[in-house]
C-alpha cells in the first residue's frame, strides 16, 4: 500500500513541477501582461496544489497534512483576487496590449472613442430623450 502511495505522490510533484515550468515558461514568452498574469496564476496555482497534494501523502502526521491542505486552501482563494487586481490595474494605467483585446468589457461607454470621435450615448446630452416616431420626450432609460 506504502507503494502505491509513493507513485502517487511522485506522479502528482512531478506534474506539479511541470505546471510550474509552465508558468515561468508563459511569464517569459507571452507577448502581454494579462496573457503572462493567466498563465502565472492559473499554472502556477495548480502546480503548488499538485505538489502540496503529493506531499500530503508523504507526511506522517495528520497535523501537517491539515496544514498543507490550508496552504493549498489559501492559495485558490487568493491567487484569483490578486491576479484580479493586478489584471485592473494594468488595464487602468493603459499598458499590457489592451488595444489588441478582441472584446473590452470595461471600456467606458461614455469616454472618447480611441480615435477622439466623440460619440452619442448615456450622460453625451441632456437626460430625455426624443422618441422618434411620436416626438414625445421621456425620462432616459425609462420605456415611453
Amino acid at each position: 500500500m506504502r507503494t502505491v502511495l509513493d507513485v502517487v505522490s511522485a506522479v502528482m510533484l512531478l506534474v506539479g513541477v511541470l505546471l510550474y515550468l509552465v508558468a515561468a515558461l508563459g511569464l517569459v514568452r507571452l507577448p502581454d501582461v494579462f496573457s503572462r498574469m493567466h498563465a502565472a496564476t492559473k499554472a502556477s496555482t495548480l502546480g503548488l496544489a499538485l505538489v502540496l497534494l503529493g506531499a500530503m501523502l508523504r507526511v506522517e502526521q495528520a497535523g501537517d497534512a491539515v496544514r498543507l491542505g490550508l496552504v493549498i486552501a489559501f492559495t485558490f482563494l487568493t491567487a484569483p483576487v490578486g491576479a484580479h487586481m493586478l489584471g485592473r490595474a494594468a488595464y487602468r494605467s493603459g499598458v499590457g496590449g489592451i488595444e489588441d483585446l478582441a472584446v473590452d468589457e470595461l471600456k467606458d461607454p461614455d469616454g472618447p472613442d480611441p480615435d477622439g470621435v466623440e460619440r452619442a450615448g448615456p450622460g453625451t446630452d441632456s437626460d430625455t430623450d426624443t422618441d422618434d416616431q411620436s416626438g414625445a420626450t421621456h425620462e432616459r432609460g425609462q420605456r415611453p
